[in-house]
């Protein structure tokens, strides 16, 4: 689903890190070694159909390569 964020994201929580996450591999592959974390947070978005709504994103992150592969989870 195409989105463009429009406010910074909040109530930020980690959901699973190091070998907990399932597409480790490929990330390693992709970006690079890293401390790699899932994350989500909340966030203001607009949608590809012009739509502002509250979702729930998830995402990547390592603290060497920064925050990859958003998607949107969830409408709230």
């Amino acid at each position: 689903m195409a989105f463009r964020m429009l406010s910074p994201i909040r109530a930020i929580e980690t959901i699973a890190t190091g070998s907990g996450i399932r597409e480790l591999a490929r990330l390693r592959k992709l970006y690079g070694l890293g401390r790699w974390r899932k994350r989500k947070g909340i966030a203001e978005v607009r949608l590809h159909s012009g739509d502002i709504v509250t979702a729930e994103i998830h995402w990547y992150e390592a603290g060497n390569v920064g925050k990859k592969e958003f998607k949107i989870k969830r409408l709230l």
